[in-house]
């Protein structure tokens, strides 16, 4: 690849800062560049929140780890304030849709409306026409169909493409994935060669404005903050033969799937079958209840093909840790595409995505509806 200027999303951790070392020392002109999306003392001490932010990726001291590491490369570096924007197209989302009952995922939904379409906004205003980051993912043109594709990384234990499905032609043209084809290990020896101070930092696991994964806590949290009572989402537990078996405060307490804490006894296990929001009923059942052969998805994104004109074979991941699974894929409208699996699977939850491959390419994804 010839020598050009690369604007890097640097998050802080071990994978953005050895991209960032790898491509310096390519010789390309390296812009280091970090979005502050939540301000991580905002909700702290609220409504049982905790003061502590350690562990959380996106944190101050992460851009702190950023701006070393910067400096320690010799490179420019800059934090782009997006709190305004991270709040409205992710943290509010995030919030209405626990309270409609489904399941959100915020780091597809950063990604997909925020991230990379901001990231590379701001690297063109700074002459960088591509921007790099840690994420684990492959991006190529394949010159028969004339399409960017997104594929699975070499190892498919750091597999973050469940995440970038969203991502269009235009900005995959302009994205470069430098860890596609590396472990874990390798990158951390990587960083130790190039003396980051950030080589033996562990990663972060939780969602960057939920601490300790306590979402329940956040949402009074943030509702209270914004001056706002949270709406009345309380109504019936049932069992699938809609027997009724108790009462729950809220819709947003639950997520298909679920066994602790359903606050009924039934002497035998029970987990969450069904959330249907227009009743406000929570349905339970026992496991084997659980299993669904068909999905519907919407707001369908297409990566390596222009549009899907009748079934296709593929396999589909229904959770980030999920092993894709065959299946049968064919649109339904606009936008709108049908999953059915040749084998049920377990606790297909509305409100996360469900992404398609073909092998290693991804040939897209949408959000998860209903199941059936």
């Amino acid at each position: 690849m010839p020598s050009e200027t690369i604007a890097v999303a640097m998050s802080g951790g071990v994978d953005s800062s050895t991209v960032a070392a790898m491509l310096r020392a390519e010789g390309h002109d390296i812009v280091g560049l970090t979005m502050q999306l939540w301000n991580q003392r905002r909700l702290s001490g609220r409504a049982g929140m905790p003061e502590s932010v350690q562990g959380r990726c996106c944190s101050i001291d992460d851009v702190y780890d950023a701006r070393r590491v910067a400096e320690t490369l010799g490179i420019p570096y800059y934090v782009i304030n997006h709190e305004e924007r991270f709040e409205r197209d992710v943290v509010r989302p995030f919030v209405e849709e626990y309270l409609a009952g489904r399941t959100p995922i915020p780091c597809s939904l950063c990604n997909n409306h925020l991230k990379f379409d901001q990231l590379l906004i701001v690297a063109r205003q700074i002459g960088a026409e591509k921007v790099a980051t840690g994420h684990y993912a492959r991006v190529e043109f394949d010159d028969r169909i004339g399409r960017w594709l997104l594929k699975r990384p070499t190892d498919n234990s750091k597999d973050q493409t469940y995440f970038l499905f969203g991502l269009t032609q235009g900005q995959l043209s302009r994205t470069l994935f430098p860890l596609g084809k590396m472990n874990k290990p390798e990158v951390r020896e990587l960083a130790r060669q190039h003396q980051l101070v950030i080589a033996e930092k562990p990663d972060s696991q939780e969602i960057c404005f939920v601490p300790g994964g306590d979402y329940k806590r956040f949402l009074e949290a943030y509702l209270s903050e914004q001056g706002e009572q949270p709406p009345d989402v309380s109504g019936e537990m049932v069992t699938t033969d809609g027997k009724v078996i108790g009462e729950h405060a809220g819709v947003h307490n639950f997520t298909v799937g679920q066994r602790k804490g359903l606050g009924v006894a039934t002497g035998s296990a029970l987990y969450v079958i069904q959330i249907k929001n227009d009743s406000r009923q929570v349905v339970v059942g026992k496991d084997e209840e659980l299993y669904s052969s068909c999905l519907t998805t919407s707001r369908v994104n297409l990566i390596s093909r222009t549009e899907l004109v009748g079934p296709m074979r593929v396999t589909v991941k229904i959770r980030h840790r999920h092993q894709p699974a065959p299946a049968m894929i064919e649109p339904t409208g606009p936008n709108e595409v049908k999953v059915t699996f040749d084998e049920p699977q377990r606790a297909l939850t509305p409100g996360q995505a469900a992404v398609f491959y073909d092998g290693d390419i991804v040939v897209g994804g949408g959000w998860i509806d209903a199941a059936s």
